[in-house]
Formats: structure tokens, C-alpha cells, sequence
């Protein structure tokens, strides 16, 4: 049931994610480790679709959902440094017609930080919408802050991704697809897609939604902040659309392998950033922006400038920084313990309050291995 390769030292790793298959808590993924700057975990297993005919391959990719922000917190990162952006500025200076309704001094790092007041929209959107980029963009553009900017944290779901993504486009001129694809997978030899080819669709996985994966939107539908849950809203399955697939949500829809995201993490953690973001970069944007509670989820939350740290990564370890997925992948770095991680999965747990069963044991291996 596992393929790959895993250094000695690290055998608890592959115990874990074997025992993660054999109990039936994993259908399908991988899990990956770069620590010093060499792979030390790049392990598949399981089945790549529902009804177990197809086998988990070294290539098979995989929707990751919402760990796709950690990579756009990344483009975000890599803009500053060059001097195209400003955490600190505010984004009419990039996005003129983003200073409607009010929104004229809200900055970058509001919206990094899921406090720019504008978690989903207020008028009614398909999935089309989303899928078309621009009719969600000119949306969200257009529309006031649902909340006093700064006031709270709540986490922008699915608009995340088309405002960074439209960010990116203003001051690059390339959306997110392309720029991930040329900036940062090329670079690293690796791939990274928001936005997946035709040409790949038979390496992709078929999700599966396990019990409860989606009690959440409910919960947040029924909270005091519901927008990110509607208009549209977020389908466990999507995924499985071809449609979904090839759009670009930079919110949910990156396409990737555990090997590439801990490729990406792994050269974050060793400080260098292999040429995409200098040391004292790194530090900045995994500087923590907010510690405060998240209304829509009723939980803690903690994010630096577009990463998951501290509460919302979940992982007990303070300098740890990256992002989750629905369902159970993450791409983190510790530059503390000095490793990058990735796992992926195409079976979606409910994990509500706690962290994944199968990405804890994965990750306490690693740990313990270190």
C-alpha cells in the first residue's frame, strides 16, 4: 500500500502514514519531508479514485484546497521584496476601483490577515462567478467592508484568493497560475497548479467527502459572519468538475503533490528561500499580524501576512507557519526544526475543533524523528 522513499531515520513517518491506509482513516495521498535541504520523506500510497480502481501514483495530483493560500502568501511575499507591493499600503494604490464602498485606506496586511471585512460576498454569485475571475473580483471590488477592517478576524474562504489573485494581477499582469507556475514550481522543479491543464487531467485524484466534512459550513452560515459561506457555496466535490478544475481559485483549487509542497516549505525553513524570498523576508511575512478569535468558526485564530501560524495551523509549535486544506492536506515550514512538510489526501475528514487524526500522527512522527 506504500510507495516512496524514506530515510532510515524517519521510519515512524512511514509506520504512520502506513497505519493511516491499513485503518482506513487514509483512501488515498502522500506525505513528504525536506529537512537541511534534502528530501528525507516522499511517500504515496492508497487509491487515487472512490471506487479503489486506480492506484496512488508518485505523480497523481491532488486538489489541496486552502493550503493554495500559503502559496499565494508567498507570491504576496516575493512582490514586496521586489518592491511591487506594500504590506503596509493600501490596495486602491494597486486596485483603483477597490476603494469603493469605503475601502480606500484598507491595506494589504487586512486582507492578508483575514480582517479586510469582505469574507464572501454581499450579492449573489454562482459558481460561475467564481470560475469567470472577474465577475467575483469587480464583486468584491465594489462592495463595503461587511465589518469595521481591523475590528475581526474571519476567515475569507474563497474571497482570499481573488483578492490576492487580483492584486497579483495589477501589479505583475499575470494571474496566479502563471506566476506560481514561472516564479516559483519552474524555479524549484517542481509543479504547482491553480488552474490545471487539460493535458494533466489523468493523473488527477477524485475526491471523497467522509461524514461530517462539511458540517462546518453550516455552522458558519448560521454564525454572525455567513458571507464566506455563500455565494457560492464551497462544494466538497467541486473538485471533481472539470470546471473547478480548470479555473483559478486561489483560495482552494491549487493542484499539487506532498513532494512539491514540502519542496516549497523545505526552502523556507532553511532560511535561504533557493531564491524566492531572502531571509529577513521570510521573517517578515511569518511575522504574526493577529491573535484574536474567529467569529464565523466560534475558535481561535492566529495568522501572519497570508500564513496560518500559532491556533489556526493547529500544530503546537510556535514557529511553525504554512496552511491548511479542507479535508486534511497542509504544506508547513518550522525554520526552527528545519524541515518543510507536505501531505495530501483526497478522502475529506471532519476534523471540527481538532487537528486531523491522520495529519497528527503524520506530523508527531516527524517530530519525533528529528
Amino acid at each position: 500500500m506504500v510507495d516512496g522513499f524514506c530515510d532510515p531515520q524517519f521510519s515512524r513517518v512511514r509506520d504512520a502514514f502506513a497505519s493511516n491506509l491499513a485503518s482506513g482513516l487514509e483512501h488515498g495521498g502522500g506525505v513528504s519531508v525536506v529537512a537541511g535541504g534534502r528530501t528525507v520523506v516522499d511517500l504515496w500510497g492508497g487509491h487515487a479514485d472512490a471506487a479503489r480502481q486506480r492506484a496512488w501514483q508518485r505523480d497523481t495530483l491532488v486538489n489541496v484546497w486552502s493550503v493554495t493560500k500559503g502559496i499565494m502568501a508567498i507570491a504576496m511575499a516575493m512582490m514586496v521584496e521586489r518592491g511591487r507591493l506594500d504590506y503596509a499600503a493600501p490596495v486602491s494604490r494597486w486596485w483603483p476601483e477597490f476603494a469603493q464602498g469605503g475601502k480606500s485606506g484598507l491595506t494589504l496586511d487586512l486582507v492578508l490577515s483575514h480582517q479586510a471585512g469582505l469574507n464572501g460576498l454581499s450579492v449573489p454569485m454562482a459558481e460561475a462567478g467564481l470560475y469567470a475571475w472577474t465577475p467575483y473580483a469587480d464583486a468584491l471590488a465594489a462592495m463595503a467592508p461587511l465589518w469595521e477592517p481591523g475590528t475581526h478576524c474571519i476567515y475569507h474562504t474563497l474571497s482570499f484568493g481573488a483578492l490576492t489573485g487580483e492584486i497579483l494581477r495589477r501589479v505583475d499582469g499575470r494571474r496566479p497560475g502563471q506566476f506560481v507556475r514561472e516564479e516559483i514550481a519552474r524555479p524549484l522543479g517542481i509543479e504547482f497548479h491553480i488552474g490545471l491543464p487539460e493535458s494533466e487531467e489523468p493523473r488527477v485524484a477524485e475526491m471523497s467527502e467522509g461524514e461530517g466534512a462539511s458540517r462546518w459550513i453550516k455552522a458558519v452560515q448560521e454564525s454572525p459572519f455567513p458571507h464566506s459561506c455563500r455565494n457560492p457555496v464551497p462544494r466538497a466535490l467541486a473538485p471533481n468538475d472539470r470546471a473547478w478544475r480548470a479555473a483559478e481559485i486561489p483560495g482552494g483549487n491549487g493542484h499539487a503533490t506532498a513532494r512539491d509542497l514540502a519542496a516549497i516549505y523545505g526552502t523556507l525553513a532553511g532560511g535561504s528561500g533557493k531564491g524566492l524570498l531572502s531571509p529577513e523576508m521570510i521573517r517578515e511575512a511569518s511575522r504574526p499580524r493577529v491573535r484574536g478569535w474567529d467569529g464565523s468558526f466560534a475558535a481561535p485564530a492566529a495568522f501572519a501576512a497570508g500564513f496560518q501560524i500559532e491556533e489556526s495551523l493547529g500544530l503546537g509549535r510556535s514557529a511553525a507557519f504554512g496552511h491548511n486544506g479542507w479535508g486534511g492536506s497542509i504544506g508547513f515550514a518550522d525554520p526552527e526544526a528545519g524541515f518543510g512538510f507536505g501531505c495530501v489526501t483526497n478522502l475529506m475528514l471532519a476534523a471540527d475543533d481538532a487537528q486531523d487524526p491522520r495529519q497528527k500522527a503524520l506530523v508527531d512522527s516527524v517530530y519525533a524523528s528529528l
